[in-house]
């Protein structure tokens, strides 16, 4: 199958995992941040001397794109390429809100096969970042910057329920009182939840360009460069 290094840093959470075969072998997580500068350094080298030690090759370094914390982003990205570079390995990018949904699946925590799932960063005020997935984590609505409000989701509350997560969703659960609004507390994106979509991007061989990769908040404006300058 496969081993991947997985590198999760878009909120005050810096973690880092190794799965091999579909399994997560080794994982380190540090919630007392944002300590990212400090801590990831720390963690990819006790999880590349752990592989290194036990004699099992990597095939990828699998990155948290985002949306999420400026500064952290930055720094996981870096690191990853870091080692894509070093190693000659694959890079893969794994969206943040995607990975959100993870521990909320596997903890059966959504009864309803209709039910809708929206992840949620904390932006500034009354903003967050959210899409909406169903249960198979296909996109029903794609990220955005939305601003929270009574009726900001009501096109979808009125169809089904909506379980809304993630250090974003507290703004929702003051805000709206919809019948098919559900919160779930506790989720963040942790490395050791990576597993099973950087697994899915490998095997469909979804893989970014180790030199021209950037994190979510860059995206735009990459794409607003003259190609001469890219």
């Amino acid at each position: 199958m496969s081993c991947i290094l997985h590198i999760e840093t878009s909120t005050d959470v810096c973690s880092v995992a190794v799965s091999e075969d579909s399994q997560v072998i080794w994982h380190e997580e540090d919630h007392s941040g944002p300590n990212h500068a400090e801590r990831l350094g720390t963690y990819v080298d006790e999880a590349l001397s752990f592989t290194d030690s036990h004699a099992i090759p990597f095939d990828a370094v699998a990155v948290s794109c985002g949306p999420g914390s400026y500064t952290g982003l930055r720094i996981g990205t870096s690191m990853a390429k870091g080692i894509c570079y070093a190693r000659n390995l694959k890079l893969l990018a794994v969206p943040t809100l995607e990975l959100l949904c993870v521990p909320v699946l596997l903890r059966e925590t959504v009864a309803e096969e209709d039910a809708l799932l929206c992840p949620m960063i904390d932006a500034r005020r009354m903003e967050v970042y959210a899409a909406l997935y169903d249960r198979a984590l296909h996109e029903v609505r794609p990220v955005s910057a939305d601003i929270v409000s009574a009726d900001t989701y009501r096109e979808y509350l009125d169809q089904r329920p909506v379980y809304f997560f993630g250090n974003g969703a507290g703004k929702c659960m003051e805000t709206i009182s919809h019948p098919n609004a559900h919160y779930v507390d506790g989720i963040e994106p942790l490395a050791r939840w990576m597993q099973p979509l950087a697994e899915r991007r490998l095997l469909a061989g979804k893989t970014e360009d180790v030199a021209y990769f950037v994190p979510f908040y860059l995206k735009d404006f990459v794409a607003k460069l003259p190609k001469k300058l890219i």
